[in-house]
């Protein structure tokens, strides 16, 4: 008599199939989680590579008529006058190079950093997919909202950095007089526009901190107001610290950035605790005072007999 063979996965069960698409619940076992964060970590790690090499061809090449990325990064440093900068050859502007192969990792270094963004709704939505299963149905909507608009938030300050740069240039390399001309290599430019890119954007997510901290119901707007002045003197220092060249120009120009969207901040947690207190059924914030009743009462009969009495 012959025998049927095994099937592999014979004597184990049914095979438990894992993702959010096979598990809608979002139950799964440890394995399963391993499993669903190497992959998601794969496909993020590929969209920066493949964002990456499209970074380091744009580097050199422009596209559809958008200047290459190494024109961009100069633009700032080619605003400078010309008797302050060194210039090799009349008309012409230039970094220096002082190691082998300097080019090359500053390129690839360029590349990677703004394939990274413009990839980002890729690795971000990879890290969304992650996380929702644990999230419930409120959560998720307030962290896409937070995904969404940390998104253009990162983006704006980088596009505020982009035009504070050539400002702030001028202002440290006026120093000095004639006496001296601007001659940077290339890994100390680049490294610091990358870093004032950085900086802004990331300093731009602080209102945006107080926003979804006022949607959780940790902080209120009552509580936000009475701390402004504070909250005010801490976004000049954070414009302060976050700002690499330490002039004037950054650091007034991020700090009166923060404080406008610290103002457009402040107006939503006013319009959601107002919208919340109006729902039937809305618990009261603990940083508001209690409602007392001023009506009239009528005094105890039996407390105005007993006081006759005595």
């Amino acid at each position: 008599m012959a025998r049927t063979p095994r099937h592999p996965n014979h004597g184990r069960g049914p095979r438990r199939r894992w993702g959010r698409r096979h598990n809608p619940d979002g139950t799964m076992t440890l394995v399963d989680h391993l499993r669903e964060l190497r992959y998601r970590l794969g496909v993020a790690m590929i969209a920066v590579v493949f964002g990456g090499t499209f970074g380091f061809w744009w580097f050199s090449h422009p596209l559809f008529g958008v200047p290459s990325l190494g024109d961009l990064l100069l633009a700032p440093y080619c605003s400078l006058p010309p008797e302050m900068r060194f210039s090799p050859e009349p008309g012409r502007c230039r970094l220096l190079q002082t190691k082998p192969f300097e080019v090359f990792v500053l390129q690839l270094k360029v590349g990677i950093a703004v394939g990274t963004v413009l990839l980002s709704p890729v690795w971000l939505y990879q890290l969304w997919a992650f996380i929702t299963p644990g999230l419930k149905e409120g959560e998720r909507k307030f962290a896409a909202q937070f995904v969404g608009f940390a998104t253009v938030l990162f983006a704006a300050g980088g596009l505020l950095a982009y035009f504070v740069v050539p400002e702030g240039l001028l202002f440290m390399v006026g120093f000095g007089g004639d006496a001296f001309f601007t001659a940077l290599t290339g890994d100390e430019y680049v490294g610091f526009v990358l870093l004032m890119l950085f900086m802004f954007g990331l300093s731009f997510e602080l209102p945006l901190v107080l926003v979804m901290l006022n949607r959780a119901g940790i902080l209120s707007y009552a509580k936000l107001r009475s701390w402004w002045r504070g909250i005010v003197f801490g976004l000049f220092v954070v414009a302060a610290v976050a700002t690499p060249g330490q002039d004037p120009i950054s650091m007034l120009a991020l700090a009166a950035a923060l404080c406008a969207l610290f103002a457009v901040a402040l107006l939503l947690c006013r319009h959601h605790d107002r919208s919340r207190a109006r729902r039937p059924g809305a618990a009261p914030s603990p940083d508001e005072p209690s409602a007392i009743d001023h009506r009239p009462t009528e005094p105890d009969r039996f407390a105005e007999e007993g006081s006759w009495r005595g």
